[in-house]
């Protein structure tokens, strides 16, 4: 399953996460049109067992890919969640380049909101 990159554009989030079980290829991507690095992605695998935790500033957009079966993952946010302001960015959009570890060939599972989600150059960011 691919939880696909969210972020709440009023609201904005700071979110902690850490995987209680299993293991994710975690994603974030800088939505901040003041930052040298807007656009850009980190990527990152993450595990229960290494017990290392993740903090996603507000103003980028988070989202994963579970690796194993069973996978579980915590977070911790700064603000509520708010479905007015929550946006979507397209997983797959070319210009975030992300290597996304797939198999060849193969589709992710992927919610409506997740697969509907537009591109970089038409998502709402902020300044």
């Amino acid at each position: 399953m691919l939880r696909g990159l969210h972020y709440q554009i009023q609201h904005a989030q700071g979110k902690l996460l850490r995987v209680l079980a299993g293991e994710i290829f975690d994603v974030v991507v800088d939505l901040r049109r003041a930052s040298p690095s807007f656009g850009r992605s980190l990527a990152l695998t993450l595990d229960a067992k290494g017990a290392r935790s993740l903090w996603v500033p507000p103003g980028f957009a988070h989202g994963f890919l579970a690796l194993a079966p069973g996978t579980r993952v915590a977070y911790l946010v700064t603000d509520f969640w708010s479905r007015e302001a929550e946006r979507s960015l397209a997983w797959n959009d070319p210009a975030l380049g992300i290597e996304w570890p797939l198999p060849p060939g193969v589709s992710p599972l992927l919610s409506a909101k997740d697969a509907a989600a537009p591109p970089l150059a038409e998502v709402e960011t902020f300044p």
